[in-house]
């Protein structure tokens, strides 16, 4: 498809994996117009997975998870600069750039501006209490273990849980703590958190659930975390994880619709946000309208961002006549020990799941998740077995999902 003639100056905002597909598909699509790529931090695209596994424990270099560019293109890239704003009358982005603050005409604009990590919400805190978000947080955690560290990880979702099974690996004493009955219920269920949990536990894992934090101990440097129960967890580090929230403060006023409730760019299903033209957004910034879940869906996935940057610079190049819908079924990974966690399609809202090979007390199985009679979701630690139910959730197949056996 040849790109929108139109199309003469286009602005990227955002280096994680969104931005960099999308930068790098204007190019390899046939783009030859006036390329500008706005990137926060200060380094090269990389790919931030490993931050949470392999990088945090020393098991890659640095230089290990730097995204390698597979071409070659012509841009003016701005690193450690940041979108302050957006006027859609004269379409610039304003741009704060060092010490100084610089306007960019588009007349394509790809928001990839990414998710910041949530803070801790009591105020200040000690010495030795950090999150993890960027490589430079995760070479400051490295740089802080020690070989009798004690670690409390705040946060039951796949930050916490991975970071918590990367320290225990190293041979730290951990707490992990999650104000939810069991680890990754928000993201896939108590009934398949409940086997999560009892894995941190099975690896020397201290697992506190049902439990909030209530501060902190330590005059100058963290020494306890104060639980809701009263009780205190000694730590000579604390690490937070309660999630993200999209960039989009740059976008305030602007026009661009933004959801109130999870500040995400609303988007219809070609990736476009609502409301303008020649705008598209990808990432963890964009809440896309999915044509098979029928919702409005904000997914923190890598292999998700990098598949919508990819498909919002098509549309932007396309138009929006002839922009292509974005309905590609959501595939997640989580590495924990010796166990890969994999999840095809998004389970929230279901009103059943079950165990459909395998068993959980082996620690190899298939889970299925229905709604409506349904399968919306497969989740699995048997290698990329979940795979094999693409086609059941995408023809919204019966539940349980029936697999087709291949003859031998």
């Amino acid at each position: 498809m040849p790109p929108d003639a139109g199309l003469k100056k286009v602005v990227v905002v955002g280096a994680g994996v969104a931005g960099a597909m999308a930068a790098q598909t204007l190019r390899v699509e046939g783009y030859d117009g006036e390329l500008t790529w706005v990137g926060a931090e200060r380094c090269a695209p990389y790919h931030r997975p490993a931050l949470s596994k392999k990088l945090l424990t020393g098991d890659v270099h640095r230089a290990g998870i730097d995204m390698a560019p597979q071409n070659e293109f012509d841009a003016r890239v701005l690193r450690g600069a940041r979108a302050i704003g957006i006027d859609m009358a004269s379409r610039t982005v304003g741009v704060r750039d060092g010490d100084r603050e610089r306007a960019f005409e588009f007349d394509g604009l790809v928001i990839a501006s990414g998710a910041d990590v949530r803070r801790w919400p009591g105020g200040p805190v000690p010495d030795g209490v950090l999150t993890l978000r960027t490589v430079d947080d995760c070479l400051a955690i490295r740089s802080k273990l020690g070989r009798r560290s004690r670690v409390v990880v705040i946060g039951g979702g796949f930050i916490g849980t991975e970071v918590a099974a990367s320290l225990r690996s190293l041979g730290l004493k951990v707490t992990l703590i999650s104000r939810a009955d069991a680890l990754l219920q928000g993201a896939v269920g108590a009934e398949m958190g409940n086997f999560w949990t009892d894995l941190h536990r099975s690896h020397g894992v201290d697992v506190r659930v049902g439990v909030d934090v209530a501060g902190f101990v330590g005059d100058g440097h963290v020494k306890a975390v104060r639980l809701s129960d009263n009780s205190k967890v000694k730590a000579d580090l604390v690490l937070i994880g309660l999630g993200v929230e999209p960039v989009t403060d740059w976008l305030w006023g602007s026009g661009i619709k933004v959801d109130q409730r999870d500040k995400g760019v609303v988007c219809d299903a070609t990736g476009a946000a609502e409301g303008t033209t020649g705008v598209v957004a990808a990432g963890d910034v964009a809440r896309w309208w999915h044509p098979l879940y029928r919702e409005h869906l904000r997914i923190e996935h890598w292999d998700h961002a990098s598949r919508q940057g990819i498909t919002a610079a098509r549309n932007l190049l396309a138009g929006p006549e002839d922009a292509q819908q974005y309905d590609a079924v959501p595939y997640f990974w989580s590495d924990q020990y010796d166990v890969k966690l994999q999840l095809v399609g998004v389970p929230t809202g279901y009103d059943t799941v079950t165990v459909v090979e395998g068993d959980m007390r082996a620690g190899e199985f298939v889970a299925a998740y229905g709604k409506d009679g349904r399968t919306i979701a497969v989740l699995g630690t048997v290698a990329d077995q979940v795979k094999d139910y693409r086609e059941a959730i995408t023809d919204g197949a019966g539940f349980p999902p029936r697999l087709q056996k291949q003859p031998a």
